[in-house]
């Protein structure tokens, strides 16, 4: 075959137009597949930190946010709650929170809180994962005399104190655990946040 008619340079250009516009095609087809890679917003929120006002919190009240997949617990307690938590250190199974994991460093302490105003726990049992339910007054039940107020869990009836401790004989192991947590401001409380400096 006679190569005499062929015009080299128009089937080189040609060539090169062919193969960029097939690049760019590609290149378009590629961006929905390298973005399915990256996590969804909903998915990147789910582990983002949560930012709570907690001005409107009266005494005695909690609110519960979602962190994470779990329920997160933020009481308000009254002076009275802080002035009870002392007297239960007998009637409970870890009354130091000596189990590794229960809380960060900066909440171990008597009010397991880096404002013992404010308790911020995961209100899930570490029985069996069900919600406790916050009973702030002594008395509410008939049939625990000595009832201090606390955290009950209507699941297998674990009882845990106004700081989250366990009572001795319940299903539930452990303490309820204390997330990360820091007041950047008197009234804003975030979630998922260590105060700075902490560990």
């Amino acid at each position: 075959m006679s190569s005499e008619g062929v015009n080299t340079g128009r089937r080189r250009f040609l060539l090169a137009t062919t193969s960029v516009v097939g690049a760019t095609g590609a290149a378009f087809a590629a961006i929905p597949f390298i973005k399915s890679w990256q996590p969804s917003a909903k998915a990147q929120a789910v582990g983002a930190p949560v930012t709570v006002d907690v001005s409107k919190l009266e005494r005695g009240q909690m609110v519960a946010v979602q962190w994470r997949g779990k329920a997160i617990g933020i009481l308000r307690r009254t002076q009275a709650m802080l002035d009870g938590l002392p007297d239960l250190r007998d009637r409970l199974r870890d009354p130091d929170s000596e189990v590794i994991e229960q809380q960060p460093d900066y909440a171990k302490n008597e009010f397991r809180s880096s404002n013992p105003e404010y308790l911020v726990l995961v209100i899930n049992c570490t029985h069996l994962g069900c919600v406790p339910q916050v009973i702030p007054q002594p008395g509410s039940f008939n049939w625990e005399q000595n009832w201090p107020g606390g955290f009950f869990c209507p699941c297998h009836k674990s009882k845990f104190d106004l700081a989250g401790r366990v009572f001795k004989g319940v299903p539930a192991p452990t303490n309820l655990a204390v997330p990360p947590h820091s007041f950047v401001t008197n009234n804003t409380l975030i979630i998922g946040v260590s105060p700075e400096g902490a560990a």
